[in-house]
């Protein structure tokens, strides 16, 4: 015997179903059978009253269970903004799991289609703009975000109509985490986050192309403990390559990234690589033995204000370091190397800028004279990576401030750490050999939004105190150097550019002292870019 929940829709469809086959059989044997039994229209009226009465029981039950699951004691009173797909499922989940610490009294939706509508009882009570008036007549506590794909000014907007009507805010997150459930739970909800506010979302990537590219394969990444590095490393374990090497010069680092990828972290195994890519021999001796099929370098210095003081360890290690791994790689016969740069390298005013810049000449220098495929990937800051702005910011304001901003005006690019990962290996699988691939960073962000939000977020008053733009700092970054073609690409989020080349023997040939080593990187960094006012003579 099937059963169903008391009330429920699929019970309703049942009962009626068994009441039209009862009713059609008496029908048969009233038109077929004795006369004298009960008039020819007993069976049409009683199935109908049949259906009536058990409808209207069931409607009574039904509504009985949502008016006592709405009424939870002790449970926050919530009002969800938005009666869409995700909204109606999560009405669902809080008023029939038992667990559940909410119970939704209101909800709020901008399409006008949607007033008046009642989901399980609870009604569409208006849009954004009653949220305080609704928020007040229910005695609602918390307002849910039931919007995955909302945009991001519709959500700061939302936000501070909420928090000007003293409710919480949660957010379901992105469709994606939840959709492989029946329902949302209330321990899905979440505070909103920077990266809501920004617009940053989940990147359709070409599986295929980067499985060809992965699985069965040797891949090593230097800088594996690093932020990029380390999500490398968990991305590319998901394609079941034939060996993962992490390579890095910091042990702590190396700790972290194996324990965040095996659960262990007992630095035992043959793919973990403690080495500094400053020292040549080494590298060529490791992969030698090694043989890696894919490479991508992620190893690098990148803060900018140390490397205008220090421009002899930005050479050390972003130019001789890139090279040293380049010699290794070739002679390992590597298949394909991924120098990973930055958007400073576009139009460089900056020793870090500089420095990654000559990586991607001699990048596309490898490209032209060696065999295997060797391609860079450009793009801009990463959100909570180690050393940007973010957990500075957070940090800062947990102090009490004030928050440090160079200028009012200055912006820049962001993504998410798994977003420039995962555009990464996309990148690898697909770009042609000597181009960089340039990654969609979407618009550039002001910091002082930035920081505005962080200190909206946690709730405190916090100053911002400007400090002036540093030595080498640009107001906005750039993604590609004047003159520089766009090609298409296999994927949408991503651009192609190519570089001028610079021979190996023209760096190796550097003999500078400390003070003079940022002019040469500057004249290395800007030779063969093509100038705007050239392309129009």
């Amino acid at each position: 015997m099937v059963r169903h929940v008391r009330g429920s829709f699929e019970e309703v469809l049942a009962v009626t179903r068994a009441a039209v086959i009862t009713g059609l059989a008496l029908v048969a044997l009233a038109f077929f059978g004795d006369p004298s039994l009960f008039p020819r229209s007993t069976p049409v009226l009683g199935t109908a009253l049949a259906i009536v009465l058990m409808l209207a029981l069931r409607f009574v039950v039904r509504s009985w269970r949502t008016r006592r699951t709405g009424t939870k004691p002790g449970a926050e009173r919530v009002i969800i903004f938005g009666a869409g797909l995700a909204g109606r499922r999560l009405v669902h989940s809080l008023l029939h799991d038992d667990r559940a610490k909410m119970v939704p009294v209101a909800l709020l939706d901008d399409d006008k289609g949607k007033r008046r509508l009642r989901i399980e009882g609870v009604p569409v009570r208006g849009n954004r703009h009653h949220m305080g008036a609704v928020a007040q007549k229910v005695g609602a506590t918390h307002l849910v975000v039931a919007m995955p794909k909302a945009e991001p000014d519709t959500l700061r907007e939302i936000r501070d109509l909420a928090v000007a009507a003293e409710l919480a805010v949660k957010m379901l997150p992105p469709i994606d985490e939840w959709a492989r459930l029946s329902h949302p739970q209330s321990s899905d909800l979440r505070d909103i986050n920077l990266e809501d506010l920004l617009g940053r979302h989940a990147v359709e990537l070409d599986q295929a192309s980067i499985s060809d590219h992965l699985t069965g394969k040797v891949v090593l990444v230097t800088g594996a403990g690093g932020s990029i590095g380390s999500e490398l490393c968990r991305q590319i374990k998901r394609f079941n390559p034939a060996r993962l090497v992490l390579l890095d010069r910091d042990e702590s680092a190396l700790h972290s990234a194996q324990l965040s990828m095996t659960g262990r972290a007992l630095l035992h195994g043959e793919d973990l690589l403690l080495a500094d890519i400053r020292d040549e021999n080494r590298l060529i001796s490791e992969f030698a033995e090694i043989r890696p099929d894919v490479v991508f370098h992620a190893a690098a210095l990148k803060h900018l204000s140390l490397l205008e003081r220090y421009p002899s360890e930005a050479w050390q290690t972003n130019v001789l370091g890139t090279l040293n791994v380049l010699k290794a790689a070739s002679a390992a016969g590597v298949g394909t190397f991924v120098n990973i740069s930055t958007d400073k390298a576009a139009s460089p005013t900056s020793v870090l800028g500089y420095s990654k810049r000559i990586a991607e000449r001699l990048t596309a220098w490898y490209a032209q004279h060696e065999p295997g495929r060797y391609v860079s990937v450009r793009f801009g800051n990463v959100l909570g990576s180690r050393g940007s702005v973010i957990p500075a910011f957070t940090e800062q304001i947990r102090q009490g401030g004030p928050v440090t901003v160079t200028h009012p005006d200055v912006e820049r690019y962001f993504m998410l750490i798994p977003e420039a990962s995962q555009l990464v290996l996309q990148a690898g699988a697909i770009g042609r050999d000597g181009r960089v691939m340039v990654l969609d960073m979407g618009m550039p962000v002001k910091i002082v939004d930035v920081a505005q939000e962080l200190i909206a977020m946690s709730g405190k008053v916090v100053d911002i105190q400007f400090t002036g733009l540093r030595p080498g700092e640009k107001l906005t970054e750039v993604l590609f150097t004047s003159g520089e073609q766009h090609l298409q690409t296999e994927h949408p989020l991503i651009t192609a550019v190519t570089v001028p080349s610079i021979r190996v023997t023209q760096v190796t040939a550097v003999d500078a002292a400390p003070g003079q080593i940022t002019s040469v990187m500057r004249a290395q960094a800007q030779t063969g870019v093509v100038r705007n006012t050239e392309l129009t003579q």
